[in-house]
């Protein structure tokens, strides 16, 4: 799954950002070490003619919703079923998003004890999630609420040592294809769901400080001691 990430653009990330998707990032972000659900963060969409960075809150709520808060249970949805769920089966087909990140946090259960690690791209560049997005009308009220949710596989080898499943992290040459407004069904897509290859993939523990979203700062990534690497 994935539970916690990082949003850390450096001017060459944000660079690869604007190169890749055609959009115009802020020319500074905060960065952002323990992105949570319910927290807001860029996500990056297509509308048509072009593609549009914007912030979404973590925790996808359907239009059909009756209460916002059952986004706090759609935080993440499962590549293999994705079409089939009632509140993620409108969005798969027609609401598709990329979620641009820089790493994300797992847990591996030690006796009574959960140790945090980070997971981060090889090579330190963009790490770029698939999402779904949709919107949500309040009865009575104007306002517009966009929500996301990252799509998740089953983990590769190098996450295998902790978890069962991973945030589905696609390849640069898959980016225009994830956006293509005009692919409405949803199983030409599953090809780009793979596990990411754990070559390309760096993972370290980290401090239990993360656990809590209260802490936000470069104390959440620093390593704490590395795993093995297959």
């Amino acid at each position: 799954m994935c539970g916690r990430f990082t949003s850390l653009f450096s001017p060459e990330l944000l660079t690869t950002i604007k190169d890749n998707f055609e959009v115009t990032p802020p020319e500074s972000l905060e960065p952002r070490y323990n992105i949570a659900p319910t927290q807001l963060t860029w996500v990056i969409r297509n509308e048509g003619d072009y593609n549009l960075m914007t912030r979404m809150k973590w925790g996808l709520v359907p239009f059909w919703a009756k209460d916002v808060k059952i986004g706090n249970q759609l935080i993440n949805a499962r590549s293999e079923t994705v079409g089939e769920k009632p509140a993620f089966r409108s969005s798969i087909k027609s609401k598709r998003c990329i979620i641009p990140a820089t790493g994300f946090y797992e847990w591996l259960r030690v006796g009574d004890m959960k140790q945090p690690n980070y997971i981060r791209m090889a090579d330190g560049g963009l790490m770029a999630f698939a999402g779904i997005w949709d919107q949500w009308h309040p009865s009575g009220d104007e306002m517009v609420l966009e929500t996301f949710s990252i799509l998740t596989t089953s983990a590769n080898e190098l996450l295998a040592q902790i978890h069962d499943r991973m945030p589905v992290i696609l390849s640069p040459d898959s980016y225009d294809l994830r956006l293509n407004k005009d692919m409405h069904d949803p199983k030409l897509l599953q090809h780009l769901y793979l596990p990411y290859p754990a070559n390309q993939l760096s993972m370290y523990q980290v401090s239990p400080l993360v656990n809590s979203p209260r802490n936000h700062g470069p104390e959440c990534i620093e390593q704490k001691s590395l795993q093995h690497v297959p």
